[in-house]
């Protein structure tokens, strides 16, 4: 991780997290969704204004298992929709990632609100 300055940081997944990201749950890999989310985004949430994350420099694409547990899983884990969306930017060449993510946050606040 590097930051741009003393309120955002930059989270690039395949360079600081992994190459071959995973799974849903710790149980699936090592390198899962839920270790991602609890272990590197939800630190870098509470300690940075701004989170960017950058998804191109993997080696293969992201499993929606992957996407949902680590962008919706949010919500489970408290935090509201309008915070991670004013808090987090996601950086890729695929437009379809950023839609993607941003229905499992909506989706997951709706299922929540219920």
């Amino acid at each position: 991780m590097k930051t741009r300055n003393k309120a955002t940081v930059i989270i690039n997944i395949g360079k600081d997290y992994s190459a071959i990201p995973f799974g849903r749950y710790r149980t699936d890999s090592k390198f899962s969704a839920e270790k991602f989310r609890d272990d590197v985004l939800i630190p870098a949430l509470e300690k940075y204004d701004t989170v960017v994350i950058e998804l191109d420099d993997v080696r293969m694409s992201y499993g929606s298992s992957f996407l949902e547990e680590t962008f919706g899983g949010l919500i489970r884990r408290g935090f509201s929709a309008k915070d991670i969306l004013r808090k987090i930017k996601v950086e890729t060449e695929l437009d379809d990632y950023r839609t993607e993510i941003k229905n499992y946050i909506d989706r997951a606040e709706k299922s929540v609100a219920h």
